[in-house]
């Protein structure tokens, strides 16, 4: 059995530590906890690493594609690892949602987030796949959405965002165990 976990961000150095990256921050902190590392592949625009998760086969995806083109490299991590939709989680941040909360959703809007709609529009306009939205929030009020989203964590959010990281991996690990009803019911509360 294979699962997969897609981590939404944007490449570079410059974004590495900002708030939209949280998806990959999350399978950074999975790779590292389980002995893997990620490696370039041809086979899709990104990069991988590989875990085992009890027998579960879990591939760990970063798309090396922005933000707004992670659509594509998901399809194809679908057709490559031979899953389907709800076998792949999509790790995405959401700046409404406090730091630290976690949501997991069987389906849902885009909510004007471009990674999930890039996302929508590679499924042919389809709403059903899992994702863990990352709470990165909250905004400022009257802050620019993209600027706040495209900026590093502030002083006081960074000594909170380790124990966000792991909480969120031990998530991810939980919808591999238990499937998404569990997993939900679990973290969605907290």
């Amino acid at each position: 059995m294979t699962r997969i976990l897609f981590g939404l961000g944007n490449p570079g150095r410059r974004y590495a530590k900002t708030r939209h990256n949280a998806g990959w921050q999350v399978l950074d902190v999975l790779a590292e906890r389980h002995g893997s590392g990620f490696r370039r592949t041809k086979m899709l625009h990104g990069e991988t690493a590989d875990v085992r998760l009890g027998g579960t086969r879990v591939r760990l995806v970063k798309p090396a594609s922005f933000m707004n083109l992670v659509g594509p490299v998901y399809r194809r991590a679908l057709e490559v690892y031979d899953v389907g939709p709800t076998e792949a989680l999509v790790l995405v941040d959401d700046f409404s949602l406090d730091l630290g909360r976690l949501r997991f959703r069987a389906e849902g809007s885009a909510g004007g987030h471009n990674g999930l709609k890039s996302i929508q529009q590679s499924l042919g306009g389809s709403k059903a796949y899992p994702r863990l939205k990352l709470g990165i929030g909250p905004a400022p009020e009257g802050a620019i959405w993209a600027d706040y989203v495209l900026k590093r964590y502030d002083a006081a959010q960074r000594r909170d965002v380790p124990e966000m990281l792991e909480r969120a991996a031990d998530a991810c690990e939980r919808w591999v165990a238990l499937g998404l009803d569990e997993a939900a019911n679990r973290y969605n509360a907290g």
